[in-house]
């Protein structure tokens, strides 16, 4: 590459100007720039050095990937609640088998009295 190596650059600024001056002939991030801020950067440059056709592609990807984590994100969310519903419900069980009454249950477990009775 032209210019010091990216192993010279010590300082942050020192990365940025070396990132700067060699954009056009990086692919990937050099061991020596390893940086957070730095990644983003290149990251950012190389989509938007993408032509139409090759935009309209990542585009459609980012949509599918953000697709696919809200439905895995909503499905979880569900197993949680459903799985909190089911504990509510054995613990209602226990405690009717117990001989608690259906007021006391309800305060303990947060159903109400028709599910409770359903039991």
């Amino acid at each position: 590459m032209i210019g010091r190596s990216s192993l010279d650059c010590h300082t942050h600024f020192e990365k940025w100007l070396y990132l700067f001056k060699n954009l056009n002939q990086l692919y990937e991030m050099p061991v020596g720039l390893v940086d957070r801020a730095l990644k983003k950067f290149l990251k950012e440059a190389q989509i938007a050095n993408l032509n139409n056709k090759e935009y309209a592609m990542y585009e459609e990807s980012l949509k599918r990937y953000n697709d696919l984590k809200n439905s895995l994100d909503t499905a979880r969310e569900e197993g949680r609640e459903e799985g909190k519903k089911e504990e509510k419900l054995k613990i209602a069980l226990k405690a009717k088998a117990q001989g608690l009454s259906t007021p006391t249950i309800v305060v303990l477990t947060g159903l109400s009295e028709e599910e409770i009775e359903k039991l």
